[in-house]
């Protein structure tokens, strides 16, 4: 393969070049993360209280609100504009100053949806079929290769969530100690791993094995086939996950990873990690993070909880109606569709949407 040091954008992206735009940023770009934050007002907080109180007055489930529910007069705009920079901008969006100190969890939960309408359709999380997830430690095993992560006080190695277009969090309350959020620009790991080592951005878009961790849709098998970096119609989307690529290799048909394969995840994850290309901070409680998976990368630092401080936050997977267009191999992680609007989430039979009050 031969690097091509020419450049392409989002859109008209050419596969083996340099893409520029606001989604191949750096850390340097962003020297004060508070000032690229949505800050809620005491106007926007009121409507929120106003637009919750609504919506938990309805009698419907929370599953089954939609707009005509609520009115945000002042705060919807600046919600979809910054699901706008998330999808089609930089990739990311950041709120800060939802209430949830004073919400009971119902509360917290009907606030959250609420933002979330904004930023598209909530898909399933798991195989219980959650459609708001809890992030704690719930003391599962992260020594177990099954183990989700998330569910754990171990650190999160960099990935992206590939069921999903998005991927948002809101904090409920912090942890003792640890527990920073980062994430990068896969599209400017990817620009690197050109400049540095092109021969493995071949590799990367290669074959890749990823393990289902027991999440098995009817019909399927327990592993499917995913390139890390997707050229298709104009765009770049990365998709990358280097613990389900280990997973995989406990599948005799899954072929085994390669010296390349090796190389290529220690240069991703060096350069994924690194303060050149990373931004990392400690989410507050009543802070929203709002994530492309297509785009950028994230991790979670190991944490410490005590009795006076527990991390807990609340996580959306989303599909907006109108994301980019993916490749059909999308159709093995997003449920079976690559449709924008109606892709994402992990749909076990016999499960049914729903949404938990506490961490299970």
């Amino acid at each position: 393969m031969d690097f091509r040091p020419q450049s392409s954008r989002q859109g008209s992206v050419v596969p083996y070049t340099i893409i520029e735009g606001p989604d191949a940023w750096t850390a340097s770009d962003f020297p004060v993360l508070e000032d690229h934050m949505l800050h809620l007002t005491p106007t926007h907080v009121a409507e929120l209280d106003a637009a919750v109180e609504a919506v938990l007055s309805s009698g419907k489930r929370l599953q089954d609100i939609d707009f005509a529910d609520f009115t945000l007069p002042t705060l919807s705009d600046p919600l979809l504009e910054a699901g706008q920079e998330a999808q089609f901008g930089r990739g990311w969006a950041l709120v800060r100053g939802v209430p949830v100190w004073r919400y009971s969890r119902q509360q917290q939960l009907a606030a959250y949806w609420i933002l979330g309408l904004h930023w598209g359709r909530a898909v399933p999380q798991n195989a219980k079929g959650h459609l708001i997830g809890h992030i704690k430690d719930i003391g599962h095993d992260p020594k177990n290769p099954l183990t989700r992560l998330y569910a754990t006080n171990a650190a999160q190695p960099w990935h992206n969530d590939g069921p999903a277009d998005l991927v948002s969090l809101l904090c409920l309350s912090d942890a003792e100690e640890g527990g920073d959020s980062g994430w990068s620009s896969s599209i400017s790991v990817h620009n690197e791993i050109l400049r540095r080592a092109p021969h493995l951005a071949a590799v990367l878009a290669g074959p890749w094995f990823f393990d289902r961790k027991t999440e098995v849709p009817e019909g399927k098998k327990p592993f499917f086939e995913i390139p890390v970096f997707n050229y298709h119609k104009g765009y770049l989307s990365v998709n990358y996950s280097d613990n389900y690529y280990h997973l995989s290799q406990r599948h005799a048909e899954v072929p085994k990873l390669t010296a390349e394969h090796h190389e290529a995840m220690r240069l991703f994850n060096e350069l994924a990690s690194g303060p050149e290309l990373s931004l990392r901070m400690v989410l507050r409680t009543g802070d929203v993070q709002l994530l492309s998976n297509h785009t950028c990368l994230h991790y979670r630092g190991a944490f410490r909880d005590s009795p006076a401080h527990t991390r807990h936050l609340l996580r959306l997977w989303l599909s907006p109606p109108n994301d980019r267009p993916l490749p059909e191999c999308y159709a093995e992680i997003m449920a079976g569709s690559v449709a924008p609007g109606k892709r994402g989430g992990i749909i076990i039979q016999g499960a049914t949407p729903n949404i938990p009050e506490e961490a299970e």
